[in-house]
Order: structure tokens, then sequence, then C-alpha cells
């Protein structure tokens, strides 16, 4: 019965383990995508307002 407790404890401790590591990959993916855009120019298109004035 111990034997049983003590592998569920691991199981438990491993899946903790290996969910957190996948929620700090997506948060270093993420940065990296936003440092990428850092590089680029400015992408938003440039407006003119050309109404007269009253």
């Amino acid at each position: 019965m111990k034997l049983i407790i003590l592998l569920f404890a691991i199981v438990l401790g491993f899946g903790a383990t290996v969910k957190k590591s996948a929620s700090d990959l997506k948060a270093i993916n993420l940065k990296k995508e936003l440092s990428e855009f850092k590089y680029y120019p400015n992408l938003l298109p440039e407006v003119s307002i050309i109404a007269p004035r009253f």
C-alpha cells in the first residue's frame, strides 16, 4: 500500500513539473515573438486629414 501511495505521489509531482515547464515555455515563446517585432518599422498606415477647417 505504501508503494502505491509513493508511486502516486511521484506521478503527481512529475505531472506538476511538466505543467510548469509547459507554462514557462509558452511565456518564453510569447516573449520571443514580441521581441522580434522590435526591429520592424511602424506598420500602421499614415492618416492625412484633408478636410477644410471652419
